[in-house]
C-alpha cells in the first residue's frame, strides 16, 4: 500500500542517469540528422517564424 501511495501518478517512472545518458547519445545525432535534411530545415525554419512573432510580445 505505502508504494501505491508514493506513486501517485501511473506514468512516473525513475530512470538511472546511465538510461537516460544512453538514450540522449543515441538521439542526439539523429535530431542533428533530421535538422540537416530538407524537411528538417523546412520544419525549422516554420517553427522559428511561428515562436519568434511570440517573443516579440
Amino acid at each position: 500500500m505505502a508504494s501505491q501511495e508514493k506513486r501517485q501518478n501511473p506514468y512516473e517512472i525513475e530512470l538511472p542517469k546511465s538510461i537516460i545518458d544512453s538514450f540522449a547519445r543515441f538521439l542526439a545525432p539523429e535530431i542533428q540528422k533530421f535538422y540537416a535534411s530538407e524537411q528538417g530545415q523546412k520544419e525549422l525554419a516554420e517553427w522559428e517564424k511561428k515562436y519568434s512573432d511570440k517573443s516579440e510580445e
